[in-house]
C-alpha cells in the first residue's frame, strides 16, 4: 500500500481535472482527495495499492483531454488508511 502527495501544474484548472481525477481514482480503487490551489496548480493525495497509485500518477501526467500538464511533483509518504473514499475538496 502506498500514499502519495502530488502537485500538478500547467493548464489544469477549468478543464475538469478534479472531476476526472476523482473518476479515475474511483476506477483505480484509491482513496484521498483533490483540490485546486490559488496559484493555478492542482493538489492531490492518493492512497491504495502500489500498482493502482502508479497508474493514477501516470494518468496525472496527461490528465483529461483539455488539460496541458507541465509538471507533476510527487512526494511519497507512509500509507495511513485514513480515508474512506476519494473526494474533491475546496
Amino acid at each position: 500500500m502506498k500514499r502519495v502527495h502530488t502537485f500538478i501544474s500547467g493548464k489544469v484548472q477549468r478543464v475538469c481535472f478534479r472531476a476526472e481525477t476523482r473518476r479515475m481514482a474511483e476506477i483505480f480503487n484509491l482513496t484521498g482527495w483533490v483540490r485546486n490551489l490559488p496559484d493555478g496548480r492542482v493538489e492531490a493525495v492518493f492512497e491504495g495499492e502500489d500498482t493502482n497509485v502508479d497508474k493514477m500518477l501516470a494518468w496525472c501526467h496527461h490528465g483529461p483531454p483539455a488539460a496541458r500538464v507541465q509538471e507533476v511533483i510527487i512526494d511519497v509518504h507512509t500509507y495511513t488508511g485514513e480515508f474512506r473514499n476519494f473526494n474533491i475538496t475546496y
